[in-house]
């Protein structure tokens, strides 16, 4: 409840206003951190003079965990305000399962392109120097209209083997994205086994890399409407030109809405996945320690449990509903 008493400052912050702070700051974390392991292996590492060896392939390691690592501070930072959502994906996921309010859906998702467009601006400017001087070593030196390379370190674009299909790279988004919201339900779902001693954020963060390392090659792993393009608009202003928007490279053109659509549909299917699955069955069985509810007819507390005529005897009580069992309560999500 908000305190009129307090100042207007702080009666905002006890307000939606409050949650959607939360939502940009989450979401600026989430591509400081993200977006900066990126330049660290894509231009930091290579013009430092600290890589003595071509790491090659381990690069991917420090992308992969550097995501899921940014993903953990980021829910840390605004999980308990805003739910940490830090992906219109999944803010549209729970308002589907009417588990958060449809008239905050646009708010949020506006918080969080925000937040993304903010924290790709920090990152370019501590990276700006090794953008710079890597384009600079290129042979012929290049500058950012059209280095896709370079362009990658704030945005995703389709692996060379797809061509420029669509189909391909929309459904590897989907299924990321899917396959995220459906663990991030289970994780937080009570009912089921989630994380204890709140280590839901770290559990999460795992989810990433683990997308990050078996689907991430394909597209990218946006997997995160917001991740893309709030950095996709700030490569756009500054200087990376078509190869931000509206995303074209040698092999793919016109990229830009597929890390947009395939999440926002990947989400839905991964929520709904999980309920159909499993969510509908948690949602029947009865909280663990709790007394089954007795057939139609039946007594409760009768021993013979003949009760054909519905009378109860003096002291029975009538079995507990579904509201009133501690453990059969849906855990908020947002």
């Amino acid at each position: 409840m908000t305190d009129r008493t307090a100042r207007p400052w702080t009666r905002m912050r006890q307000t939606t206003a409050g949650e959607l702070l939360a939502e940009f700051l989450g979401t600026a974390i989430l591509i400081i951190l993200g977006c900066g392991s990126v330049a660290v292996a894509v231009v930091g590492l290579p013009g430092s003079g600290r890589q003595t060896v071509d790491f090659g392939p381990a690069n991917w390691l420090i992308i992969a965990w550097g995501w899921g690592l940014a993903v953990v501070f980021a829910v840390y930072v605004a999980g308990g305000v805003s739910g940490a959502h830090i992906n219109p994906a999944v803010t549209l996921a729970w308002a589907i399962r009417r588990k958060f309010p449809w008239a905050k859906v646009l708010p949020y998702w506006a918080a969080q392109v925000v937040g993304a467009f903010a924290g790709a601006a920090v990152v370019l400017a501590v990276y700006h120097n090794a953008i710079d001087a890597f384009l600079a070593s290129q042979n012929p030196p290049t500058g950012r209209d059209g280095s896709v390379g370079t362009f990658s370190i704030f945005a995703t674009f389709p692996a060379e083997y797809f061509g420029n299909g669509v189909w391909g790279p929309l459904v590897d988004q989907i299924v990321g994205t899917a396959i995220l919201v459906a663990i991030i339900a289970a994780i937080i779902d009570a009912r089921n086994q989630p994380p204890s001693a709140n280590l839901a954020p770290f559990v999460v963060g795992l989810v990433v890399v683990a997308i990050g390392l078996t689907y991430g090659t394909n597209a990218g792993y946006a997997i995160n409407p917001a991740r893309d393009l709030g950095p996709r608009l700030l490569a756009f202003f500054a200087g990376w030109g078509d190869a931000a928007f509206p995303g074209n490279g040698e092999w793919f053109s016109s990229y830009w809405w597929i890390p947009i659509v395939g999440p926002l549909v990947g989400g839905v299917v991964g929520v709904l996945v999980y309920d159909f699955f499993i969510g509908s069955v948690l949602a029947v069985r009865p909280a663990p320690g709790a007394e089954p509810t007795p057939p139609p007819g039946r007594v409760p507390g009768s021993a013979d449990g003949d009760a054909g005529d519905g009378a109860r005897s003096e002291g029975d009580v009538l079995p507990e509903t579904d509201q009133t069992r501690s453990g059969r309560q849906v855990q908020r999500s947002e």
